[in-house]
């Protein structure tokens, strides 16, 4: 059984350091099957719910992107946006390497390293979006303005 509720991630540190204010969720995850499972575990609306995706450029530079869970990403919308000839999939293995998160509670707050960040667009029409707490068993629910910010995050279309 998940042991989340006595956590405190990397992310809630931030948040509560900046004095941006969310609010935790916490929930039962043996087993991370993906984030359209928890929504509907939850009851939570996919288009409000929202992922966190780790990318490699050409370049060898890592980015983050924040898409609506049940959505893809477009690549090429996504390199173009930060700069790059093409961006791909950082490999699941590689996770908890690269952001000090593990699959299932990645999360754009908080990681080893501030990578460049793009949040969809499409967050901006909610008053509060939701996305992973940094560990699994937690989500974190905050403005989408409060996220831009505590992430340092650029707005962008870049689903498909």
């Amino acid at each position: 059984m998940s042991h989340a509720k006595n956590t405190k991630t990397n992310a809630m540190r931030q948040l509560d350091r900046e004095k941006i204010p969310y609010r935790v969720q916490y929930y039962d995850c043996d087993t991370f099957i993906d984030a359209v499972h928890i929504a509907d575990l939850l009851g939570q609306p996919y288009e409000r719910t929202f992922k966190t995706l780790v990318t490699t450029g050409k370049s060898g530079a890592h980015y983050v992107f924040v898409i609506p869970i049940a959505e893809a990403l477009d690549l090429k919308k996504a390199a173009k946006t930060v700069g790059e000839k093409h961006v791909e999939m950082l490999h699941v293995k590689d996770i908890l390497s690269v952001t000090g998160y593990i699959r299932g509670g990645c999360t754009p707050i908080g990681m080893k390293k501030q990578f460049p960040t793009v949040l969809d667009e499409s967050a901006l029409q909610f008053d509060e979006i939701i996305i992973s707490g940094g560990c699994l068993g937690a989500q974190i629910h905050l403005a989408p303005g409060d996220l831009v910010r505590a992430a340092d995050a650029a707005v962008a279309a870049v689903t498909e």
